[in-house]
């Protein structure tokens, strides 16, 4: 079983990268948004709870996003390995995630993240945010305090797998083709 944690700052391509790296390897992708969406979307009683605390303008709180990602796991017990983007996004859910796959006698196996410079990354999302109607990739003051609380979350992230010999940095700029490319070759080394 292969478990890829993918790291990446908004604009990396994570979400296109995700797409062809869940088809070559056989891999479930979990993005906490998606996952997210579909328990408010359809009403669950852990997506009326995140709901709650949404609309409050609160954070949802880790134990609630770590047993929707749990949830959707089980749902997936013969799967080949999981894609984990936007998960996990603080130290305590890296902890929780080791400790629930653990339980089932799984594990990560690489934490790769896309790098690249954030001034390359704004321009890239500010002509994102020209055609996909994101208010969130239209001002590049939001775009930058995106980064700041990256950097600020995913820095111990990055401590933690890397204390584990799970950490991969990969260059994120270049053609598509090329970026998967080196994601494969990180993946097919382990």
């Amino acid at each position: 079983m292969i478990n890829i944690v993918l790291f990446g700052k908004p604009g990396a391509g994570k979400g296109t990268q995700a797409e062809f790296l869940k088809e070559k390897y056989n891999l479930i992708h979990l993005s906490t948004g998606d996952i997210f969406r579909y328990n408010i979307k359809n009403e669950t009683d852990l997506g009326k709870l995140a709901k709650s605390y949404m609309d409050n303008g609160d954070l949802v709180p880790d134990e609630v996003t770590i047993k929707m990602l749990q949830d959707t796991v089980e749902k997936n017990p013969d799967t080949k390995g999981f894609l984990f983007d936007g998960f996990p996004r603080t130290l305590a859910q890296a902890e929780a995630l080791d400790v629930f796959l653990a339980s089932k006698s799984w594990k990560i196996t690489a934490t790769i993240a896309l790098e690249a410079d954030d001034e390359i990354l704004i321009k890239r999302l500010l002509e994102r945010g020209k055609t996909s109607g994101r208010v969130d990739d239209q001002d590049e003051d939001k775009i930058r305090n995106r980064y700041q609380e990256y950097n600020d979350k995913t820095a111990p992230l990055m401590d933690f797998y890397s204390n584990q010999n799970k950490f991969y940095p990969v260059d994120g700029i270049g053609t598509i083709a090329e970026i998967t490319e080196r994601l494969s070759a990180v993946i097919e080394s382990l």
